[in-house]
């Protein structure tokens, strides 16, 4: 075996320029799978984050069967209390407590229906963009103050403005009518029409008096230190609710189904261009391995009439091309690690991102390097140069010994 191994290393540098260049585009078509992979990776990463930081956050407490029909009397007891148990027991700050309700909301000409989110203000910035997305006047700093941030979206339709007042009309839990006048005191830009126009924020101490929710509220929002760790610590807070409370908790998966489902059908039609990538190599080196059976046709019939059989130069073909792919496999792996890397840690933008950061969004893509994005590719490349090999190995397989030394 070792003789073998060694008459496949000489003969792949028996043209090395040939060798070179197709070991050069194993190198190439490596090291781009590894940035395209990565930076989809990291681009999903910070779709999710972004999808999930206005309101959804990581995980919810909630009651159970919220999730499909949110009645305000299916509410979480304590809401607060238990926030704060939450978030001292596990160390966590990006905790906070919110009540949700639906009402109509007036001005002196215009009413509008929007939901009214309760939340705690000193806890809320912590797990929400809103809070920095304020266009005009502040965010809310007393819980039980009687004040209102709205969209500007809203604001424009019930033609309202900073200090302003509107009257909130809608059902308290206990079934009696909830009224009450608040004023405006900052107004929110997110960049989304139906979040600027369906979504007003007051604080949770307020929120619990108008809707007589006796200290209760609906969601206990939690964000993990980033998406890899949302499983343990989903399942760390289950183990920290109360018992016979009904209480559950949905990751962001559970809570936009739709999510994931839209980066499914991206990552789909990313596949469908790797694969014409890989397709192009895998020609490249069935180009390069064919080459070098007809121009070995002679020397095989010569090694077969010798003894030789047709089976151990099937394999010699095949040893050969996992030479070159390995080479281009170790290479690509080592240089692609090296571009991807740097850009993990400077990030990249391009013209027209830096408009993100007028929504408190990220303004630079941090491509996600790791072992699929690493691996996977390049992976892929090699296997697709074995099987590229198959039909010049197929062809000494089925070589007569006569007929290879007259074709010569």
């Amino acid at each position: 075996m070792s003789i073998t191994f060694r008459l496949a290393w000489r003969n792949i540098w028996r043209q090395p320029r040939r060798t070179w260049l197709t070991v050069g585009a194993l190198v190439f078509s490596n090291i781009l799978l590894i940035f395209l992979i990565s930076v989809q990776l990291g681009t999903y990463l910070m779709m999710i984050d972004n999808t999930l930081a206005p309101l959804t956050g990581h995980l919810q407490v909630q009651y159970e069967g919220y999730k499909d029909d949110q009645r305000i009397h299916q509410a979480v007891p304590a809401v607060r209390g238990l926030a704060a148990d939450i978030r001292e027991r596990l160390s966590l700050e990006t905790i906070a407590a919110r009540g949700a309700a639906f009402a109509l909301t007036s001005s002196e000409d215009r009413t509008y229906g929007v939901q009214i989110i309760g939340v705690e203000p000193e806890f809320e910035p912590r797990i929400s963009t809103l809070p920095g997305l304020i266009k005009e006047g502040r965010f809310l700093d007393d819980i039980n103050a009687p004040e209102i941030v709205i969209g500007a979206v809203l604001a424009r339709n019930l033609r309202v403005q900073l200090g302003d007042e509107l009257t909130i009309l809608g059902s308290a839990r206990d079934g009696s009518f909830a009224a009450t006048v608040v004023r405006i005191v900052g107004i929110f830009e997110s960049g989304m029409v139906e979040l600027d126009r369906s979504f007003a924020e007051i604080p949770l101490g307020f929120f619990q008096d108008t809707f007589v929710m006796d200290g209760a509220g609906h969601t206990v929002v939690i964000n993990a230190q980033n998406l890899f760790s949302v499983s343990t610590l989903q399942q760390q807070v289950q183990a920290l609710l109360p018992d016979m409370e009904g209480l559950v908790v949905h990751d962001w998966d559970d809570l936009q189904p739709g999510l994931r489902q839209a980066i499914q059908a991206d990552l789909l039609g990313a596949w469908f261009m790797y694969g014409v990538l890989v397709i192009l190599v895998a020609f490249s080196v069935l180009n390069t391995q064919l080459m070098s059976v007809l121009e070995r046709t002679r020397e095989f019939g010569i090694t077969m009439s010798l003894g030789l059989t047709s089976g151990r130069l099937g394999w010699l073909i095949m040893l050969e091309t996992a030479m070159i792919g390995l080479l281009g496999l170790g290479l690509g792996v080592f240089l692609g690690g090296l571009v991807v890397y740097w850009f993990t840690v400077n990030g990249f933008t391009y013209p027209g991102l830096e408009l993100a950061a007028q929504f408190n969004l990220p303004d630079r893509i941090y491509p996600n390097l790791n072992s699929i994005s690493l691996l996977v590719g390049p992976c892929i490349v090699f296997l697709a140069s074995l099987v590229a090999a198959v039909y010049p190995a197929a062809r000494v397989h089925f070589l007569q010994p006569v007929q290879a030394m007259r074709a010569a």
